[in-house]
C-alpha cells in the first residue's frame, strides 16, 4: 500500500492538473456515486490526509480516495484516450487536463464539512500542514502495551506510515520492532525521524532513506533481509507482526536493534 510520501505526490500531480480549474468533465464509474455530475463546478484544492486523498470542489463537495494496494492516478492531456476495462473507477477533466483513477480502493462523494467522517480518525500527518509531534506522541503513549512496530501502523496515531517508513525509522531509532511502547525511552525521537524521512521523499521520484540513491543501498534495512546490515555488517532479519489476518512484513537488524535497550 502506498505510504504517505506517495500520497502526497499523487495531491500534488492532481493539484497542479486541477486546482483552480472548471471541471468539464466528471465519471464516477462506481454505482454508488454513478449518477453524480461535478461539470462545471471549480476544483478548490487538493490535499492528502496520511493515505487519503481529499480533492475539495466548488459547492462544497469533497471528493475522496484512497489509492489501497494497486490504486494510482494518470494525469494526461484532456482527451487522450483511457485504460479498458474497469480498471478506471474515476475520471475528473478540464480543459486542458485530465486524471483518471485507476484501480482505486475508495471513490466518495461527501459534503466538505463532513470529510471528518472519512478521515477524523486519522492521527496527526508527518507531512499535513497541521502536524502536531506532541499529539502523535501521547496517541503512541495512550497503548504502552502495544509493540511500538504496531502503534507506528496504526493510522489512529500517525497517519500515512506504512511498512517501509516503519522498518526504516525503527532501525535509525535503534529500536528493536516489538519492545513495547511503554518501555521506549523516546517516542519523540521515532516519531521526529518518520517525519523527516517522510519528508524527505515527498518530491523524490526514487525513495531513498539512507542518501544513497544506488541499487540495494537506498533504504537501511527495508527489501535487504537476508543481506548484511550497511551499518555493522550482520544478516538483516525478516518476519511478520500484527495479529491475524493483519500481519505485515517487518524488517530489521538483530545486532542495530536489540530486544534489551543498551547503555
Amino acid at each position: 500500500m502506498p505510504e504517505g510520501d506517495v500520497v502526497h505526490r499523487s495531491a500534488l500531480r492532481l493539484g497542479r492538473a486541477l486546482d483552480g480549474r472548471v471541471l468539464t468533465r466528471s465519471d464516477f464509474r462506481v454505482p454508488r456515486h454513478s449518477t453524480a455530475d461535478l461539470t462545471g463546478r471549480t476544483v478548490l484544492r487538493t490535499v492528502a490526509r496520511g493515505k487519503h486523498l481529499l480533492t475539495r470542489v466548488e459547492g462544497g463537495l469533497t471528493v475522496h480516495t484512497h489509492l489501497r494496494m494497486e490504486g494510482h492516478w494518470q494525469i494526461s492531456p484532456a482527451g487522450r484516450g483511457l485504460p479498458g476495462g474497469d480498471a478506471v473507477r474515476l475520471v475528473l477533466a478540464n480543459a486542458r487536463w485530465q486524471a483518471a483513477g485507476i484501480r482505486l480502493g475508495m471513490v466518495d462523494l461527501v459534503a466538505t464539512e463532513q470529510e471528518g467522517l472519512l478521515v477524523g480518525h486519522l492521527g496527526p500527518d508527518p507531512l499535513g500542514e497541521d502536524w502536531d509531534e506532541d499529539e502523535a506522541v501521547r496517541r503512541l503513549a495512550r497503548r504502552p502495551e502495544t509493540s511500538i512496530g504496531v502503534a507506528l501502523l496504526d493510522q489512529r496515531n500517525l497517519a500515512g506510515i506504512g511498512t517501509i517508513y516503519r522498518a526504516e525509522t525503527l532501525f535509525l531509532a535503534g529500536v528493536w520492532p516489538w519492545r513495547p511502547v511503554g518501555a521506549v525511552e523516546d517516542l519523540g525521537a521515532i516519531v521526529s525521524i518518520a517525519r523527516r524521512l517522510l519528508d524527505a521523499n515527498k518530491e523524490r521520484p526514487i525513495r531513498t532513506t539512507t542518501g544513497d540513491l544506488r541499487p540495494g543501498r537506498s533504504t537501511w534495512v527495508y527489501g535487504r533481509a537476508g543481506r548484511p546490515c550497511l551499518r555493522c555488517g550482520r544478516r538483516i532479519s525478516r518476519g511478520e507482526m500484527g495479529e491475524q489476518p493483519q500481519e505485515r512484513l517487518i524488517v530489521w537488524c538483530r545486532h542495530c536493534q536489540p530486544e534489551e535497550p543498551t547503555g
